[in-house]
């Protein structure tokens, strides 16, 4: 919501907010939040984005402490796995989060996978709207104890910012204690790791993702995978989510840790309360080390000489039986038979026919009336094309593809086929049947590898219906009223909220300016106008642009629309003015 008395600071705050949303758009990956579109109302600047049904990690942690519990081990591993490769994805389009934490992730209900929401970049630009003329060192973005000292004191943000703050997510969520809790201001170091018993090895990659110096840091989130040992076939790929299919590794025996419960110790000594981290009984049970217990060490120590001994007499007898020499067609190595023994490969492969992981690109058509736009390329199999056309209630959608390996389907806005003959076709003409955004989505024949591909597309608006009264000869396109020979049209679009048929927009002109108000309505639908403060009077058009009869110079107008479209309801005066405008779409 930027400042509202400064006509300057108000088209700068619109230009920033376009510009810093472009960011927004570039991200296509299933764990974040589809960006769709941007508008204004009121003066204010809206995103819109895709809903994400499912519980934060902060609620869900909210939950288990009411039960007395915790996330365990595998559960935080798990998700510390999944949420790397989206950072990796982001960081590779110069594109950092800023304020991960348990608020900011979601558990999404469908897919049991986490999704990013709530970045950074939007708060940032929030505040620089608020006061786009004001010089400041530094924009602040994060939560306290999440965001590491750099980003905090200097606003400055880098990848391993997010590594950082990725990390204080998973303690929190393995301790139940907030960062404030667990880091220690005197020594600058986090003292968390007595509260639990944790895998040695997860803990020290923790540890180092939270270090103090970001040079002490992993400087990837691909790092951190390897630190992880994640397998290579779940490396970040854009657009792709990693396969569901890999799971993590189990931990050793003895972190194997069931959930505990928390807080179920008497309450604490008043005079202590301050000093939990110093005391050396951790809140949490800990399970004791493997080594204390001599029974499981001479176990060890057994099983180790049996092993020897076993691996000794396996050797000899391989040394005195020598496999016999095989025949030389089983050693051609090079042979393309699928039939060749396993033994003669040099490793053998994790899967017989991998398959790539499906890829889902989208690109934005925005059409000219009447006018033909091609597009061409080449599909894989594992890869679906959308084609996003905006288009209005009535238009004509004209859709032609050629290309021997490839089908299109035709979407209405809310992802269902448009009619029974849209879909997995080659063309497809028809009238649409309400507005929004149209899908033309391309996908390839089953059975075909890849396929060459050409995409035509045309869009038509209908013919204007003849005026009611076309012996009247059409007003101006400025009010007679305004004396102003080229005043300035600043456009806004009207939304009317949900459940509602009416909206009231308070503002105010000047001789200079014409305030116009684009207004959707259907065909049929009766649009009234009015004025009721100012000294002001109104022209309303049609969706073309051209004066509705009888509709200049008034302080009123209703009337039923001959046509579908954006209406435009011009607010022009002969002085500076402030104005009420009631819009009704019944």
């Amino acid at each position: 919501m930027p400042p509202q008395d400064n006509a300057y600071a108000l088209e700068k705050s619109k230009e920033l907010f376009q510009r810093e949303a472009q960011i927004l758009y570039q991200i296509q990956h299933p764990q974040i939040p589809q960006f769709r579109a941007t508008f204004a109302q009121d003066q204010r600047f809206f995103l819109v984005q895709d809903y994400v049904e499912g519980k934060t990690y902060r609620a869900i942690l909210d939950e288990r402490k009411a039960q007395g519990f915790v996330f365990p081990e595998n559960e935080v591993l798990q998700l510390v796995r999944q949420v790397l490769p989206v950072l990796a994805y982001l960081h590779g389009k110069n594109i950092v989060h800023r304020d991960i934490a348990p608020d900011n992730i979601i558990l999404r209900e469908n897919d049991r996978l986490p999704v990013l929401i709530d970045f950074g970049v939007v708060k940032e630009l929030a505040t620089r709207i608020q006061s786009p003329d004001t010089v400041r060192p530094h924009t602040t973005v994060g939560k306290l104890g999440y965001a590491p000292t750099e980003q905090m004191q200097t606003g400055r943000a880098y990848p391993n910012s997010d590594l950082y703050a990725l990390a204080v997510t998973a303690v929190v969520l393995l301790t139940g204690r907030e960062p404030q809790e667990l880091f220690d201001e005197t020594t600058m170091t986090w003292r968390w790791q007595r509260l639990l018993n944790l895998n040695p090895g997860f803990a020290q990659v923790l540890n180092k993702m939270m270090s103090y110096r970001t040079t002490d840091r992993f400087q990837s989130a691909n790092e951190v995978l390897q630190a992880l040992q994640m397998p290579p076939s779940v490396a970040p790929i854009p657009q792709t989510p990693p396969p569901s299919g890999i799971q993590p590794p189990q931990s050793p025996p003895d972190s194997r840790m069931e959930t505990v419960a928390v807080g179920r110790r008497s309450a604490p000594d008043p005079a202590t309360a301050n000093t939990a981290l110093n005391r050396a009984e951790p809140t949490i049970p800990t399970r004791s080390s493997l080594w204390d217990d001599p029974w499981a060490v001479g176990a060890i120590g057994t099983g180790l000489v049996l092993l020897t001994g076993l691996g000794s007499w396996t050797l000899v007898r391989a040394l005195m039986n020598p496999a016999p020499t095989p025949a030389p067609t089983q050693a051609i190595v090079a042979s393309p038979s699928p039939t060749v023994s396993p033994r003669v490969s040099p490793s053998p492969s994790p899967s017989p026919s991998p398959v790539a992981d499906p890829v889902t690109f989208s690109q934005r058509l925005n059409l000219t009336d009447g006018k033909l736009v091609s597009r061409d390329g080449t599909l894989r199999s594992n890869e679906t094309l959308n084609f996003i056309v905006p288009a209005q209630q009535g238009q004509e959608l004209t859709a032609s593809l050629t290309g021997e390996g490839v089908l299109m389907s035709v979407l209405a806005p809310n992802k269902d086929a448009v009619d029974d003959r849209s879909t997995r076709v080659s063309n497809w003409q028809g009238e649409l049947p309400f507005s929004g955004d149209y899908f033309v989505q391309l996908k390839t024949v089953k059975g075909i590898t890849k396929s060459d591909f050409k995409l035509d597309v045309n869009l038509k608006s209908p013919p204007d219906p003849t005026p009611p009264s076309p012996a009247v000869k059409p007003s101006p396109i400025e009010s007679p009223t305004n004396p102003a020979n080229n005043p300035t049209v600043q456009s806004q679009t009207v939304v009317i909220p949900p459940g509602q048929t009416g909206t009231q927009v308070s503002d105010s002109t000047s001789p200079k300016v014409i305030k116009r108000y684009l207004v959707n309505a259907q065909q049929g639908q009766v649009l009234s106008a009015r004025l009721g403060d100012g000294n002001a009077t109104l022209v309303i058009r049609y969706p073309s642009g051209e004066p509705v009869e009888d509709a200049s110079g008034v302080i009123q107008w209703n009337a039923q629309l001959p046509r579908t479209g954006d209406y435009q309801i011009d607010v022009v005066a002969n002085e500076n003015t402030n104005f009420r405008l009631d819009i009704n779409v019944q």
